[in-house]
């Protein structure tokens, strides 16, 4: 079954490029009205190409935490209160933990768990007085094991993973479903700049289906969880690894 969103409205952070891009398209095309956040100049451009209409965008910075609260207000005054908020905005400093600056540490916990939650927090609000929401986060197979350089990203990818049980168990009898979505190493921009070469080779063979993943698999997969079919999901840390955690 293929999940209908023409009544829903979904809300995509890092929407300008990669998997944000892919998950917005996605839900989209399955008749979505997307609200596009990111601080790229892409974000607008990104927007217009939707399909569908409807779409808005808005070009912040989700690590100053007052943006989160400004764009609740921001739609709530519109009337407008998502049914579905995908946190998908991340950036990765890859460097042995012993070299990594406090700057450094900061600015990837910054984007990668407080902007998540500060925006879930915020409009977690305007969903828990409608009654109903779905809350996605894209974490990483990196919440649940180690991956050398990545100190930083593992942080911020398993804390995002205690984030996410506790809100879904404080907002389940609102029904409201708060789960993540764990990939492998995707074929992004940032992927493909970090996982080239002998490096990439040696990554793709540690994983058992031997290829990284597609942002629109991952995007499949957040669709699910954002549809009516998933209800009885919350709390839950969904893989997409091609078997990469299996052991």
């Amino acid at each position: 079954m293929t999940s209908d969103f023409s009544d829903k409205t979904a809300l995509v952070t890092g929407a300008a490029s990669g998997i944000g891009e892919a998950i917005s398209q996605l839900l989209a095309e399955r008749g979505a009205t997307i609200v596009a956040v990111d601080r790229s100049d892409r974000t607008a451009s990104v927007c217009d190409a939707l399909p569908g209409d409807g779409h808005t965008f808005i070009r912040t910075d989700l690590t100053d935490a007052t943006a989160s609260v400004a764009i609740a207000a921001q739609l709530e005054a519109t009337g407008t209160i998502p049914d579905i908020l995908v946190n998908c905005a991340g950036i990765a400093v890859v460097k042995p933990a012993i070299d990594i600056s406090a700057s450094e540490w900061q600015s990837v916990i910054d984007v990668n768990l407080n902007a998540a939650f500060f925006l879930s927090q915020a409009i977690g609000g305007l969903m828990l007085t409608r009654g109903s929401g779905r809350i996605i986060s894209i974490a990483s197979q990196a919440a649940t094991v180690a991956l050398e350089g990545h100190v930083a990203y593992c942080a911020s990818k398993s804390a995002l993973l205690g984030m996410t049980r506790v809100l879904a168990l404080e907002w389940a009898s609102a029904g409201i479903t708060v789960n993540t979505v764990s990939p492998t190493i995707v074929n992004t921009p940032m992927a493909t700049a970090e996982w080239s070469g002998d490096k990439g080779d040696r990554a793709r063979a540690a994983i058992p289906v031997g290829r990284f993943a597609e942002p629109a698999e991952v995007a499949g997969l957040v669709a699910y969880l954002a549809s009516e079919e998933s209800a009885m999901i919350t709390g839950q840390d969904v893989r997409i690894d091609g078997g990469y955690t299996i052991a």
